[in-house]
């Protein structure tokens, strides 16, 4: 004889003749097309018939090239940096802790503008940085290719350090502990075993960080100009021929746009669940 379900046990699946209130279902639709109806105005004006033509486009190829370039110099740079502050942020406790965290998470609110003036003031000619640099070794940051990868570091790291450290408190931490006992070094116990078991989030956090990089606006053009060849970015570029060839700019805004959902669909299973 089989026991009857519990009647108390809350019910976790949606009823499929269960009624949707009007009075959500419409704005949640209103909410759906006011995010759709861009992207979908978008595609019905792609230029299709010369679409080949554009993309092969000098100009095109040349602003994705940099793009591409800068975006993965940066992410290699957030890595360098972000993946240890991550750790320490997870791992260790010490004074200010939150303080450090929440400076982390600046440049997600912080104006990319505003972000592109602060760069210019700690590494332009005349910043804090900037002066030694420009005095000891001839180096001028603002304006170059280097600065774009600045700029885009600057605004993306942030995205790379909260997936890191997300994964890094999701890790099971006995089995660092299990090293320690035999005798690994912290850094051989980091190399070894935490980094294996983080590495579904670092290769997220990375991607994620790549994708800001990559349609990184406004602290690129204010720290490092709008330089075709050297500092025009896809975004760039995009902003540029919006004042001279508009389907210029939607073909460009089309390649961004496949990128984005590229990513999205890439990490769905990690950062989008569903029943």
């Amino acid at each position: 004889m089989t026991a009857a379900p519990d009647a108390a046990a809350p019910r976790t699946r949606r009823q499929p003749g269960r009624r949707v209130p009007v009075a959500l279902l419409v704005p949640a639709g209103l909410g759906l097309l006011f995010l759709v109806l861009p992207l979908a105005g978008l595609l019905a004006r792609t230029p299709w018939a010369t679409l080949p033509q554009r993309l092969t486009a000098p100009g095109v190829l040349t602003a994705l090239r940099l793009s591409v370039q800068c975006a993965t110099l940066a992410t290699l740079l957030c890595l360098a940096f972000g993946v240890p502050l991550a750790w320490l942020l997870a791992r260790v406790e010490f004074p200010g802790r939150r303080v450090v965290r929440a400076l982390v998470t600046v440049p997600l609110v912080l104006p990319p503008v505003v972000g592109g003036v602060a760069l210019l003031l700690v590494f332009g000619r005349n910043g804090l940085l900037g002066r030694w640099l420009d005095g000891a070794f001839g180096l001028t940051l603002p304006f170059t290719t280097t600065g774009v990868v600045l700029a885009e570091a600057f605004v993306a790291m942030p995205f790379l350090i909260i997936a890191i450290e997300g994964a890094l408190r999701g890790a099971d931490s006995r089995y660092e502990e299990a090293a320690a006992t035999l005798g690994a070094g912290r850094w051989t116990t980091f190399t070894h075993v935490t980094l294996p078991l983080i590495a579904p989030g670092v290769a997220a956090g990375a991607v994620l960080c790549w994708a800001r990089a990559l349609g990184e606006f406004g602290a690129t053009i204010t720290f490092a100009g709008n330089y075709p060849g050297r500092t025009q970015t896809m975004p760039l570029a995009v902003y540029l021929a919006l004042e001279t060839d508009l389907d210029a700019a939607i073909v460009l805004s089309l390649i961004l746009l496949t990128v984005s959902v590229a990513i999205l669909a890439g990490l769905r299973d990690r950062w989008i669940t569903s029943p």
